[in-house]
């Protein structure tokens, strides 16, 4: 597949964490100001959709060989609040946010930072990962603190701090192929996720020298099996 990407229909403005008004993201009619591979993105039913679409010599693999991203052209978050809602036909995906870009790959742009993830499985779903960085920050249901490496180490120390949920609980509310709805809150280094109501994690990232506190706003799709996702209502709030 030939990678074709959207080119944004405005010059990238920045809004100030101060404001309050909510900032649109979605018009619900096309992706002005977004950016990505036009064969994987697309509004279908005034919704952001995108797809892995199946390989034509293995159909049970996704055509694409790496993450990719759509990515929000229309400034940078920091300290914010972001609820949407979703849908997922198998595989993996999730919102990026305080991400910066790298090099684009073969199907699209590229994105690393923190991810508000979810899943048509059972395990990931309000987690939060950072995309080509530290990996896994908390799993569903935990409280957590980030701390740099250890005695000169290169790994970031986890710690659990605690608990904000049942794990198997928050999964059992999260409708499957069904619209849920997801909220990110982030101010300063204290991140939390929602999903139905249900908060997911709470994190406190104290590993200053890698924690991220700015960046671009990204949809992902994901390698893997050939699946569909697709996003709408979104609400993108800053924060003082």
């Amino acid at each position: 597949m030939k990678a074709r990407f959207l080119i944004p229909a405005f010059a990238a403005l920045a809004f100030a964490v101060s404001a309050a008004e909510p900032v649109q993201i979605f018009n619900g009619k096309d992706l002005t100001g977004w950016e990505g591979n036009k064969d994987l993105w697309s509004v279908q039913e005034g919704t952001i959709t995108g797809i892995t679409p199946p390989d034509p010599a293995d159909p049970t693999k996704g055509i694409i060989k790496h993450n990719t991203f759509l990515v929000w052209k229309g400034g940078t978050v920091g300290d914010f609040e972001l609820t949407f809602k979703y849908r997922i036909e198998k595989g993996n995906s999730g919102v990026q946010y305080r991400s910066k870009e790298l090099a684009a790959g073969t199907f699209g742009p590229v994105l690393s930072g923190y991810q508000a993830d979810f899943e048509a499985g059972k395990k990931y779903s309000g987690i939060l990962y950072e995309e080509k960085g530290r990996g896994i920050l908390a799993l569903r249901g935990e409280k957590t603190v980030i701390k740099p490496a250890a005695d000169g180490g290169k790994k970031t120390v986890v710690e659990k701090a605690g608990t904000v949920g049942d794990s198997e609980a928050i999964q059992a509310s999260i409708k499957s192929e069904d619209w849920n709805e997801y909220k990110i809150v982030a101010k300063g280094n204290h991140v939390q996720h929602f999903i139905n109501g249900q908060q997911t994690i709470d994190v406190t990232d104290e590993d200053a020298a890698n924690a991220p506190k700015e960046g671009l706003l990204g949809l992902q799709i994901h390698q893997g099996p050939p699946m569909k996702v697709q996003f709408k209502d979104f609400n993108l709030v800053p924060l003082k």
